[in-house]
Parts: C-alpha cells; sequence; structure tokens
C-alpha cells in the first residue's frame, strides 16, 4: 500500500550569523493578518516565531552554516500554542533523519523541540566513492531479490545522495528509487538506501505500501454522493470537499522511470445521465466508483470534523481517484506525487476489488503522515507508519457508521474473499492471528516487515480503545491478551484517535521507535486531558501491556 516521496519548498537558510527567513516567508507574514479573528496566531505569524526561535536555538538544535532548514508543516493549537515541523539539508542533499519540531507559547516564546536525531550532522565529504551507477545497479538487484526472482520488465533506478542519519553516525549514502512492472504488466518498486562510501546497503523499503447523488457501492450498500452537474449530465466530482473526483484508470498503469512517473495511467471521469451511480455489483464499472468517492468522502469528514484538517495535506485541496487500475492488481496506494488514490480490481481469488472504506482510510491516512512526521517506511518507524494508516483508517470506518459496513478493529475484511483462508488482512485485538505480526514489542521487531512491526501499535491502540479480555462488538469476537499479564480498561476509540492524530502530528519525527511513540503518546494525552488524568495513565498501561516501556 504507496507513498512516493513529496518535494519540500519554501527553503530556510542558516548563515553564520543565523537563520534568516526567505523573501517567501516575510512576504507571506507581511501579507497576512498577525492572529486569526479569535486572536490566534496564523500559520504565517508561526513561521515567523519558529523562524526566530531557529536562530536562538541554533546550537541547541544542531544547526551550523553548512546547513539549510525548510519548513514542512504548520498547526496552530487552538489555544494559540505553534508547532512548526521543518526538514534539513547538509551542503544541499536532503538529510534523511535531519527534521525536528519547534514548539511555541501562544506569545511565539520558545518553549522546546522534538529531534529525528540528537546527532551532529556531519559528514567528512560530500564526494561519494561508490558511483551513482553502481548504486542504481545495486538497487535494481535489491528490487529483483524482494520480488522472489521474478522476470521484471522496464526495470528503472535513480540514486540521489543524501546523508542518513537514521542508522547510527550520520554517512554519505545513496537513495535510490528502484522501480518496475511485474509479469502482468503491474508496477513494482524499492527504495534502497546504499552507502556511498563503501556501498554496503544500509536498509531497504518497498516504495509502494501494502496494504457521495446516490451511489450503490459494493461494499457500502446505497450511500449518498455529492456530484457537480455539467449540462443534462452529472460527474463524479464533489465540491464540497475541495472537488475530489473519481476517474475510470481503464486497466491501463502508469509509465515511470527512475521512480518518476512521466505518463500516468488515465482517470476518465466518471459521468452519469441520471445521478443514480453503480448496481452494487462488479458487472458495472461505477460501483467501484461509488465505493471509492465513498472512502474519499469519509476520510475527509473524519479528519475536518474530528481533527479540524481540511483534507490530506490540511490545505483545503481535493484529491482523486482512479480505479480499476492495472490487470488483476491487488493492492491500493497513495500517490503524493499526483496527490491520488489508486485501486486495483484485484485477481478475484485472494481478494475483490481494494476499494473498501478502511483500505480507503488507510492509504489516505498514508499522505496525512507524510504530510506530517514522515515516519520512515523501515524498521521500527515503519511499522508505526503502518500502524498510523491502521488505526486511523479504522477511525475512519467508525466514524461513518455505516450499517452495511460496521466499526470493527479488522483490516481489509471486506476486500479478502472466502477462500483467502483468513477472514481479515490483519486483527488490531491479536494481532498474530494472521500468521506473521508482533502481539508485543521485543528487540527484534524493527526487523520484521513493515506491515506485521506494526501489530505493536494496533495492538496498543485496541487495547486502549476496547480494553484487554473477551468481549464482542458488532457481532465480532475479540480476545485481547496482555504482555504482563494486567487488565487494561479502554478509554474510548474516540479519545484514542485523537490522541494518535496529535502524537503523529506534533510529535513524532521521521525516525519515531516504539518507545519514542510512547513518550509521543503520553505528551499528547497530557496536551488534551492532563498530566494526571486517567487517559495519560491508561496511555502508560496499554503500551506497558504491549511490552512499551
Amino acid at each position: 500500500m504507496s507513498r512516493i516521496r513529496q518535494h519540500i519548498r519554501g527553503s530556510r537558510r542558516l548563515a553564520t550569523t543565523g537563520v534568516a527567513a526567505t523573501t517567501a516567508a516575510l512576504l507571506a507574514a507581511a501579507l497576512s493578518p498577525a492572529a486569526h479573528a479569535d486572536g490566534r496566531p496564523t500559520r504565517a505569524t508561526a513561521v515567523e516565531n519558529a523562524a526566530s526561535a531557529v536562530a536562538a536555538q541554533a546550537k541547541n538544535l544542531g544547526l551550523t552554516s553548512a546547513q539549510d532548514t525548510s519548513v514542512r508543516d504548520v498547526i496552530v493549537d487552538g489555544n494559540g500554542t505553534q508547532h512548526v515541523r521543518y526538514d534539513r539539508t547538509y551542503h544541499q542533499l536532503p538529510v534523511l533523519g535531519g527534521d525536528f519540531v519547534v514548539h511555541l507559547a501562544p506569545d511565539g516564546a520558545y518553549r522546546s523541540a522534538d529531534r529525528a536525531t540528537g546527532a551532529r550532522i556531519s559528514v567528512p565529504s560530500t564526494t561519494p566513492r561508490l558511483s551513482a551507477p553502481r548504486a542504481a545497479g545495486l538497487a535494481v538487484n535489491a528490487l529483483r531479490a524482494a520480488n522472489l526472482g521474478e522476470r521484471l520488465r522496464q526495470v528503472k533506478a535513480k540514486p540521489e545522495l543524501v546523508v542518513d542519519a537514521l542508522h547510527g553516525a550520520p554517512k554519505l549514502a545513496w537513495r535510490t528509487n528502484a522501480t518496475g512492472r511485474d509479469s502482468l504488466g503491474n508496477p513494482v518498486a524499492r527504495t534502497v538506501l546504499t552507502d556511498a562510501v563503501t556501498g554496503a546497503q544500509i536498509d531497504a523499503w518497498d516504495s509502494i505500501e501494502t496494504a457521495t447523488g446516490d451511489g450503490r457501492s459494493l461494499y457500502g450498500g446505497t450511500v449518498p454522493m455529492e456530484t457537480t452537474q455539467s449540462g443534462s449530465s452529472y460527474q463524479l466530482k464533489d465540491p464540497t470537499r475541495g472537488n475530489t473526483y473519481t476517474g475510470d484508470a481503464e486497466g491501463k498503469t502508469d509509465l515511470c522511470f527512475f521512480g518518476i512517473c512521466f505518463i500516468r495511467a488515465p482517470a476518465t471521469l466518471f459521468t452519469d445521465a441520471d445521478n443514480h451511480w453503480g448496481t452494487g455489483t462488479t458487472a458495472d464499472r461505477a460501483s467501484a466508483a461509488v465505493d471509492a468517492q465513498y472512502g474519499t468522502n469519509e476520510t475527509w469528514d473524519y479528519y475536518k470534523n474530528v481533527h479540524g484538517r481540511s483534507g490530506i495535506a490540511g490545505d483545503g485541496k481535493g484529491s482523486y481517484n482512479r480505479v480499476h487500475y492495472g490487470n488483476k492488481y491487488n493492492n491500493a496506494f497513495w500517490d503524493d506525487s499526483c496527490f491520488c488514490m489508486t485501486y486495483g480490481d484485484g485477481d478475484g481469488t485472494t481478494f475483490g476489488p481494494l476499494v473498501a472504506l478502511d483500505v480507503a482510510g488507510h492509504e489516505m491516512s498514508h499522505g496525512v503522515t507524510s504530510k506530517t512526521a514522515r515516519l520512515t517506511y523501515s524498521g521500527e518507524s515503519g511499522g508505526l507508519n503502518e500502524a498510523t494508516s491502521d488505526i486511523l483508517g479504522t477511525m475512519v470506518e467508525w466514524y461513518a457508521n455505516n450499517s452495511s459496513d460496521q466499526g470493527d478493529y479488522l483490516i481489509g475484511e471486506k476486500i479478502v474473499k472466502p477462500g483467502f483462508g483468513k477472514a481479515a488482512l490483519r486483527f488490531m485485538d491479536k494481532p498474530s492471528k494472521d500468521g506473521s505480526s508482533a502481539d508485543y514489542w521485543s528487540s527484534s521487531v524493527g526487523n520484521l516487515d513493515v506491515h506485521y512491526s506494526s501489530g505493536v501499535a494496533n495492538h496498543f491502540a485496541y487495547l486502549l480503545s476496547e480494553g484487554s479480555g473477551a468481549k464482542t462488538i458488532n457481532g465480532v469476537d475479540y480476545n485481547s491478551p496482555t504482555y504482563n499479564g494486567s487488565t487494561v480498561t479502554g478509554i474510548g476509540r474516540d479519545k484514542v484517535g485523537k490522541i494518535w492524530y496529535r502524537a503523529l502530528t506534533v510529535y513524532m519525527t521521521s525516525s519515531t521507535n516504539y518507545k519514542g511513540a510512547r513518550t509521543a503518546t503520553l505528551n499528547a494525552a497530557k496536551d488534551l486531558y492532563g498530566a494526571g488524568s486517567a487517559e495519560y495513565d491508561a496511555v502508560a498501561a496499554a503500551w506497558s501491556a504491549v511490552n512499551v516501556n
């Protein structure tokens, strides 16, 4: 299930004497009011305040004249507290793990900062010994190996020189996106991080992350649709949600080279004569489109109405969906570079069309993660990335309150075919029921595939929501154990969603691991409910119950 790197603009350069705000930032501040009508600082004011704080705290943040910073995200709390998230470069090279969040009081005074790494960002030389073609070749080999020797076509790789501060002492590295197509013509991709001096592989991860009118959907029954009238027909485009729309990819796939897609599979906008969409069966191509549009709508509404976030990027802009992508494609993915969701039809044996509500919530939440903490998609941070999408995607399903697809703690239960042998892809109450996921943290959990290491956080979220032990919810039986034999009392999923979202958007960074996630969620619970609250204590107890202390 996929996320492609989002390029960051609006850089902020650190001069020898301090951090100078860019012309764009100063202009934005000049043209924007210093405060909202309710007295809260604006985003532009928060950026200006943060620039001053970063200049004053440059030494503590490990910033030097060799580094530049750029603003990735800004959050202004209801009480005026400001949180500004930065990326950094070293001699113009992206620094993996160089991100940090500056926290400011309502008056703009510096309070604290969270850094992805405390290491000093410096390397002996920015000239690699390993050539770019050699790094590309190693990445292609890694892509082939990850696909079990399948004969891949159109394999390409493009290396990018970076400074890796995520894996021990900072080092010069090649980050290479290797892409290709499998025997059915569907895309495969892998990002490989290679030491640019020794040629040793540092890390590698999949770049494709796997896992309303009136419309008759495949999974959600008949659902309302907001559409756009065009002449005598209607377009499946929602003007109330940033003009989000759904199109038919007609079995085509993207044409990508060096990790960049130059030609995208066309998404022919769905239209209808009477504003009644689909038949609820796969015989009508519009049925899958109804599910996709509905999933996008519910995800939009969840983030806006529960968390105050307008759209995936928080800027009020809609995305778009492509359905019927590829040939029997057993996947769905969010792609930052097109700001779009893509759904395959499944092979009909393992999966049906992958347009279920929790799948939409899961994949689009990858977009939210990319715009905020941007958790690295490997190791423990990769498990937290996947768990974030499982947790918030599950919250979307509960939020929708759809009688045909009731809320549960199962992932992908609607798309799984009966012959698959499992009721769902993943199980949050006891993740090991899928045969591979971890119920509890151990020192080796970061070595698992991210879809399995995510089990620790999924289990935490279930316990914090519903508590331990046996129970039946919406007709589904659960029996959640604890590592330490404790009895955990849940605080309800609504509070869990708020705690996790705040932890993600305010405290987590690209390198956050499970220990860091415990700290981040405790900080979030303290912000929302108080340090001595039952919610704060429950967060601590639930993490201990999955062996994160």
